[in-house]
């Protein structure tokens, strides 16, 4: 055996990562790992170079890119390993990733479109999609075509209000194993935002719904980050649970997310507010990631102790970084993973569970107290 080089078994503990001998060989049919020299024996010998570029391989699959985007970048300089090549590779990767979500949301959108209709529409679209099936929309006229049967469907809307829970139940995936609260839960994030997508990204540890029932039923403290969050709260239902609204960031001049993580790191007396919030309240995140990064640290330190965290914040690499150390503490939460998030998801979130507790007075009692309270 040549000196320097190992079999397949050697070269799958070198990399690492869970690979096996079966995995290689199938980068090698999938042309991600060049074919090796062979031993006199017939077994198949690997370098360091196959190390490298194994480890990277398994790197890349680690980080959620797909094997045809992993050849895509090995594709391009396969030898580079600088940051400069490595970016100029990934920012190529993410476009084409970026393009191909493009497409699927727009056919995402054409069958939302079609699906979301309530009864009232059933007859015009089944005349639409028996059209459909007989018309060619590659041609110029097909497209004239389809643009006419949109518009005859479309026009079925002028005559009666949008029935969201009925559309809702054609557009949603399964949730029957989920409890009738985070159905409702769900469905109004999914309301808020219009993307169905969303329900994949959505996170609740297993305690979320009874912790936060217990601590709203008791009163709690609502700790939000901008008083953009806090406009957006149901006031009518929290005053009547008795539930007070505290704002970490109390400037009305801040407004966006930008403004918000800029000011929580430029102001010592808010980031010091945060270690101040009662044992039990509830902390709502929807735009400063820096917040619920704060806040994460001070929980693993045990400086805070929240009944439940609903961290939602915008971001691009702060927010999603922000979520996943939150779904690390072992404390209660409600997330939404990745970059997506906002001030009106999470207190829609919130607004869905204290809509759980009570009913909406019918009269305007409460509200009457809010601007009362106001005006004192």
């Amino acid at each position: 055996m040549n000196a320097g080089c190992l079999t397949i078994k050697e070269l799958t503990d070198a990399v690492g990562g869970g690979l096996t001998p079966r995995m290689v060989r199938h980068y090698h049919q999938l042309g991600l790992l060049p074919q090796p020299v062979r031993s006199p024996s017939n077994y198949r010998l690997y370098t360091k170079k196959d190390v490298l570029r194994l480890q990277r391989i398994v790197a890349l699959k680690q980080q959620g890119f797909q094997l045809n985007h992993i050849r895509n970048i090995l594709e391009v300089e396969p030898e580079a390993d600088t940051t400069v090549n490595l970016m100029g590779q990934l920012q190529q990767q993410y476009r084409a990733v970026m393009q191909q979500i493009s497409q699927l949301r727009q056919t995402a959108s054409a069958l939302e479109g079609l699906l979301g209709r309530d009864r009232h529409c059933q007859i015009m679209q089944a005349e639409v999609l028996a059209q459909l099936k007989l018309l060619d929309v590659e041609t110029e006229a097909g497209l004239g075509g389809l643009e006419n049967l949109w518009s005859g469907l479309d026009a079925e809307i002028h005559t009666h209000s949008e029935a969201f829970s009925e559309s809702l139940q054609r557009l949603l995936p399964d949730l029957s194993h989920r409890s009738e609260i985070e159905q409702h839960l769900i469905s109004q994030l999914v309301l808020a935002c219009g993307d169905v997508s969303l329900v994949s990204f959505v996170k609740l540890s297993r305690d979320a719904i009874a912790a936060s029932r217990e601590a709203l039923s008791a009163s709690c403290q609502i700790v939000v980050d901008t008083q953009t969050v806090a406009a957006a709260l149901d006031q009518t239902r929290l005053l009547h649970l008795g539930c007070h609204i505290e704002t970490l960031i109390d400037n009305p001049h801040i407004t966006t997310a930008t403004e918000a993580e800029l000011a929580f790191w430029q102001h010592r007396e808010w980031r010091s507010k945060l270690q101040q919030v009662n044992q039990g309240c509830v902390l709502v995140v929807g735009y400063a990631p820096s917040v619920l990064l704060e806040a994460s640290v001070a929980i693993a330190n045990q400086k805070i102790q929240p009944a439940l965290v609903i961290g939602m914040p915008i971001g691009f690499s702060h927010a999603p970084a922000a979520k996943r150390q939150l779904m690390q503490q072992g404390i209660p939460f409600i997330t939404v993973e990745g970059t997506l998030g906002g001030g009106a998801l999470a207190a829609t979130a919130l607004n869905a569970l204290v809509e759980s507790l009570i009913d909406k007075p019918d009269c305007h009692c409460y509200l009457k107290n809010i601007v009362d309270s106001a005006e004192c």
